[in-house]
């Protein structure tokens, strides 16, 4: 959106509710349907499905070409807004920003006259209140989906016109500071993922398993263990959560710092698993399922690790954060994807799991890119933050503006 400065707004407050007019949903937006059945002829080239819209983001980054075949007829349009009407619990809102088709499932939406801004409706279709009332109005119970006839319905309250262009200028300008920091989170990430595969692998020529630097030595996992700590998954039944019982790392638990959220087994069931026990340091690794995913035991932390996951305690002289990069990196879950068995449940065993290569680059080396890696770590914490904080303050300001309060 393209706002040009206006002063006589900008000290415009927003919250002021004073000449707000309450309005129903469809009193001031059209349910646009219209067709195009020959889309290739209109030289419309994309088309949209609701895998194409990113839950809470405005933006529509990826899309289908029209010429590799499309059964979709609605057609929309730039500025106009898209509203996954099936499982709205999912928050699918995108402004289109290019001609396209787009599903049956899509809603297309746009201001039926001069009461409305077009830059202020995805944001009320953003709001709490919108989602909420399209999630209670859906029927269904496999694909619940709303009905323009119940959204038509919902009511809330309409600034004034020089109002709604404020509101929108900040609410635009704090998705725009998303968006940036978004793309800042990206590019950081792609620089981290080159330093990593510079520093383990090999451009080109090929050494004896074809993807480490051939100066430096390999090993199986199970020669940089430690002796008393053998490679193991972990409970194989963790039972009920118990309120006192030990903390237990699944696979979903990976992501983040293990203080929130984690399951507790009872000491019963626990106490017959004492040889998956983990402690600060240990490297775990999930071997089920969703094969690949690894993780860091933080310092202060104790307990014990699901069946879907495998400790790995390194030697001291070895840092198991090295390891985390390692396995961290495409090309070493390639390699990992090698040995991965079955089709319904995918996994990888214990056995092959121990005779894993891994490199042994100098120490030397080996800190130098920790000191780099952990720099970088830090700068994508750092705007990870600033995007929770951006969304949070966006999402505020919105549910604030279309709050029921008078």
């Amino acid at each position: 959106m393209n706002f040009q400065p206006n002063s006589d707004l900008e000290n415009l407050p927003i919250f002021d509710r004073t000449g707000w007019i309450r309005v129903h949903f469809g009193d001031i937006v059209e349910n646009v349907n219209e067709t195009e059945r020959e889309s290739m002829g209109e030289g419309i080239e994309r088309f949209i499905g609701l895998e194409h819209l990113e839950p809470g983001s405005l933006h529509i980054r990826t899309w289908g070409n029209v010429a590799d075949g499309t059964t979709f007829t609605r057609r929309c349009r730039p500025g106009q807004v898209l509203f996954g009407k099936r499982r709205a619990y999912q928050r699918k809102v995108a402004v289109a920003e290019f001609d396209a088709v787009v599903s049956g499932d899509i809603y297309v939406f746009a201001p039926k006259d001069d009461r409305l801004m077009p830059e202020l409706l995805p944001f009320i279709c953003l709001s709490e209140r919108f989602f909420q009332y399209a999630v209670e109005t859906s029927a269904g119970s496999l694909s619940p989906r709303t009905n323009w006839k119940h959204l038509a319905e919902f009511e809330f309250d309409l600034p004034p016109l020089d109002q709604q262009r404020r509101i929108a200028e900040v609410l635009w300008a704090a998705d725009e500071a998303e968006q940036n920091y978004g793309e800042l989170l990206s590019s950081v990430k792609n620089f981290y993922k080159s330093q990593v595969s510079n520093f383990f692998f090999i451009a080109s020529a090929k050494n004896k398993n074809g993807l480490f630097k051939p100066e430096w030595p390999t090993a199986q996992l199970q020669q940089i263990i430690q002796p008393d700590a053998p490679i193991r998954y972990g409970i194989v039944q963790v039972g009920a959560n118990c309120d006192n019982g030990v903390p237990t790392v699944a696979i979903k638990d990976l992501s983040g710092d293990f203080s929130t959220g984690v399951h507790r087994t009872s000491p019963a069931i626990e106490s017959q698993y004492l040889g998956s026990r983990i402690r600060s340091g240990d490297l775990l690794l999930s071997i089920k399922a969703t094969v690949g995913e690894v993780a860091v035991v933080p310092d202060n932390f104790e307990g014990n690790i699901s069946r879907d996951l495998a400790r790995i305690r390194c030697n001291s002289d070895l840092d198991p954060r090295l390891l985390l990069h390692l396995f961290r990196s495409d090309q070493y879950r390639s390699y990992i994807n090698k040995y991965i068995v079955g089709s319904t449940r995918k996994e990888i065993s214990i056995h092959l799991l121990r005779k894993f290569e891994v490199p042994l680059p100098p120490k030397c080396e080996s800190m130098a890119f920790m000191s780099s890696v952990t720099e970088l770590e830090s700068v994508i914490g750092a705007i990870q933050t600033n995007i929770r904080q951006v969304a949070t303050i966006k999402h505020a300001l919105i549910d604030r503006i279309h709050s029921e309060s008078s």
